[in-house]
This record gives structure tokens, sequence and C-alpha cells, in this order.
């Protein structure tokens, strides 16, 4: 009996009972390619997000590249402004010393009490000023248009 469903199953084109079979691997044979086709459209799809995010991330990353440098040379320019200041601040309080060694003799020679005052070192201590912190004063009538 097996030859002859053999034959029998090779020749469904003239069965009526295996109409319905073959009709159903078609159907699904299409089915299977068209969810084939959306598959692969759905990874394009996805390949294309990727790609897009990826361009946007490399024009943040230069942005920001761009960003650190300019930030990176104000940085280089406002030490050396910075260092300049030093040096100067340096040169004023020797010359100020200078002055007051000058007072104090004139004071010693002279007999006058002169009034000689301290000389603060701001660069020992940069968290004390040398003036007075002045309380600000603020109302919300300031604050009204």
């Amino acid at each position: 009996m097996a030859p002859a469903q053999k034959a029998a199953s090779s020749g469904s084109d003239s069965d009526p009972r295996y109409a319905n079979v073959d009709e159903r691997k078609r159907k699904r044979m299409l089915s299977n390619r068209e969810s084939a086709r959306r598959s692969r459209m759905r990874k394009q799809k996805q390949l294309e997000d990727l790609v897009n995010e990826a361009s946007a991330l490399q024009k943040d990353n230069s942005r920001v590249s761009e960003a650190i440098n300019v930030a990176t040379q104000r940085y280089i320019e406002m030490e050396s402004a910075n260092n300049v200041l030093r040096a100067q601040a340096m040169e004023l309080t020797e010359r100020l010393r200078s002055l007051n060694s000058v007072l104090h003799i004139v004071e010693e020679v002279s007999g006058y009490d002169v009034e000689i005052p301290e000389i603060p070192d701001p660069l020992l201590k940069p968290w004390q000023l040398p003036c007075p912190i002045q309380p600000i004063m603020a109302s919300a009538d300031m604050f009204e248009c």
C-alpha cells in the first residue's frame, strides 16, 4: 500500500484529497515569503535608524570636542593673564615693602610717628578678601515689572 500512496502523493493534482493540502502549502509558502520580506524591511529600517543615530552622535561629538578646544584655549589664556597679574601683584607688594622700609627710616630719623599700613598677602590667603564684605540688600519690589 505504501507504493500506491507515494504514487498518489506525487500525482496529487488529480486526487481532490491532496488539493486542499497543496493549497495550504502554497498559502504557507506565500505567508512565509511575506513575513521574510517584512523582516528584511524591518532590519533595513533598523540599520538606517542606527546609521542616522551614529551620524547624529558623531556631529554631537564634534560639537563637544570643539567646545572643549575653545574652553581649553580660554583656560590657557586666562591662566597666562592670571600669571601676569600674580607677577604684577608680587612686584607691587615688593615696592610697597620698600616704601614702608623708607617710612620706617624716616620715622626713626625724624622722630615723627608715621602710620605704616600692614601689607596684606592675598597670595597666601586667597580666601580672605582685603575689603570687608558689603551686604547686598534686596527687596520684592526689585522683581516687579
